[in-house]
């Protein structure tokens, strides 16, 4: 464990792969608040089309925990390892774990990318549902977004804003 921390914090955990939801009932069960977040996506088959919800960081699940809870996590099924930094578990802060929850309830068209983009001019949102929300400009696949990146993860989400709701931060 990283931390004594009696305290709950926020931690990435790796999963099995397509085992997230699974895995946080399985965490639920225990009594373990844990969270994935999910985005509703149009699928194509060859015979009918369906809107499901699909994990927004495929194999990851966010858990809040003390230390008291670490070995219960890493022992239901599904659950593969805590995301680590030099051999320890690293917390993410609460802010980031909110932001998320208030992207994917924004209902936003999202792209997840482990990639690192060239990083831009900083950016704003002064309109619409991210209202306050800061970010860097990338200019990708022709179309302008912002740039809001997870360090604790490695992912980078871009989400679809409109320009004319963005202004330079200073």
């Amino acid at each position: 464990m990283p931390l004594a921390n009696k305290d709950p914090l926020w931690f990435a955990v790796s999963t099995r792969s397509r085992f997230e939801k699974k895995t946080l009932r399985l965490l639920q069960e225990k009594g373990i608040e844990a969270w994935i977040p999910l985005q509703k996506k149009m699928k194509q088959w060859s015979d009918r089309r369906k809107l499901v919800e699909e994990p927004l960081l495929r194999c990851y699940i966010f858990v809040n925990i003390t230390s008291d809870e670490y070995l219960d996590v890493l022992s239901t099924k599904g659950v593969v390892r805590f995301i680590t930094f030099e051999g320890k578990a690293i917390p993410i802060p609460e802010e980031q774990i909110n932001i998320l929850k208030k992207l994917i309830d924004t209902e936003s068209e999202m792209d997840v990318t482990q990639e690192r983009l060239e990083v831009g001019n900083e950016v704003k949102v002064v309109t619409g549902p991210l209202f306050g929300m800061t970010g860097h400009l990338v200019d990708y696949r022709g179309r302008q977004r912002v740039m809001m990146r997870i360090e604790q993860t490695g992912h980078t989400l871009l989400i679809t804003i409109p320009r004319s709701f963005l202004e330079l931060y200073r």
